[in-house]
């Protein structure tokens, strides 16, 4: 009996503590095809678990229809998986949701089927595996997005030049003119607390020389065509965004630059930059000596 009681015990203190981590993410993502099918929405599998989590009281969305702010930050949500343990006789499937890091979150009851027809036997499984949520009353925290933004300022940066450096400056330049006849344009100046200008027309002997043509240093520009089915998300970080697949697994991190739309790309193996050109967005890198522009396909 105390056996059992302990058991009850922890059963409810992992309920709770799965329930808060729950509500923690803003959406449940659904993939269009799960990865042990072949079709997609194969036996109506993905429209089956979207209906049932609407039914409980997530915020449900399709892989392919992410909501702006979870495409700036996939970590407002949480994919789902739908794992396939079935064999010849009986149908079994558990429902596993995991955080933009790969990292699981929560794993469901296993849901089984003796079911001879497909449809049937998976929509029996994934029904009892989502008995699992039923004592779930979600509410979002809103815990996801506390993510304080970093503002830099450069306005006290600009120095302003000393007022006797200026006078001392006004003082010189007036001198030169009067050495060229006093109305002479040869040498034109302003000097004030604001503005500092200061120009010398004098010809001076040109040291112009001719051009040799330069040439290209690096092998001929090898193009990499997009791939429209391998979509890379953006998740925003201090310093720029991570890119991650629909797994999701980390492809690429791009770092911010001075420049709007011009960020340093770097990979697993490959260094280089990021940049908008067309529309597209290109990964620009060396690779055996060889200038590589690699289209990518990337959802902010």
């Amino acid at each position: 009996m105390k056996t059992i009681i302990a058991l009850l015990f922890v059963c409810i203190g992992y309920s709770a503590y799965a329930q808060t981590n729950l509500n923690d993410y803003k959406y449940i993502i659904v993939p269009k095809k799960f990865n042990s099918f072949k079709e997609t929405n194969e036996f109506q599998t993905s429209t089956l678990i979207k209906y049932l989590f609407n039914g409980k009281g997530f915020n449900v969305v399709y892989d392919d229809a992410l909501p702006n702010d979870l495409n700036t930050n996939r970590c407002l949500g949480l994919l789902t998986s739908l794992q396939d343990d079935s064999n010849l006789f009986t149908t079994k499937t558990i429902i596993v949701l995991k955080d933009c890091n790969g990292n699981i979150v929560f794993t469901s009851m296993e849901g089984t089927s003796k079911a001879k027809q497909f449809k049937a036997a998976y929509t029996e499984s994934i029904r009892e595996a989502m008995r699992s949520f039923n004592d779930y009353e979600y509410a979002y925290n809103g815990k996801s997005e506390n993510n304080e933004e970093v503002t830099v300022s450069f306005r006290n940066d600009v120095k302003k030049l000393d007022e006797v450096k200026v006078d001392e400056i006004s003082n010189v330049e007036s001198a030169k003119v009067k050495e060229n006849g006093g109305d002479s344009k040869i040498v034109s100046e302003e000097a004030t607390a604001t503005t500092q200008y200061y120009k010398d027309n004098s010809p001076v002997e040109s040291n112009i020389k001719k051009v040799e043509k330069e040439t290209t240093t690096f092998k001929k520009v090898e193009l990499k065509k997009l791939n429209v089915k391998d979509i890379w998300y953006a998740q925003a970080t201090n310093v720029g965004f991570q890119l991650v697949d629909s797994t999701p697994k980390v492809r690429m991190n791009i770092l911010k630059s001075s420049v709007d739309n011009i960020f340093m790309g770097k990979t697993d193996t490959k260094n280089g930059i990021v940049y908008k050109k067309e529309g597209n967005w290109i990964f620009e890198y060396y690779e055996n000596d060889k200038l590589v522009q690699e289209e990518l396909n990337i959802k902010f």
